[in-house]
């Protein structure tokens, strides 16, 4: 089976959510609920339902650019 691009960086982002900033597994299961199939919606659902600070949206984004 092959994996596009976005669903290695899809994974790549929730791997650097649990290592970096602790985001739960419950946490980022609830936010993929609400992303509409959109994974770069993530962090700002994440944000958005209190799950993430503004500080982690921050270095969420910046880690995104060089990703």
């Amino acid at each position: 089976m092959e994996v596009k691009k976005g669903g290695i960086v899809n994974a790549r982002l929730i791997q650097f959510l649990q290592e970096e900033l602790s985001v739960s597994e419950s946490a980022i299961a609830i936010a993929q609920r609400h992303q509409e199939f959109t994974p770069s919606l993530l962090p700002m659902i994440l944000w958005q339902y209190g799950l993430v600070t503004l500080e982690d949206l921050d270095r969420i984004f910046d880690w995104m650019e060089t990703a």
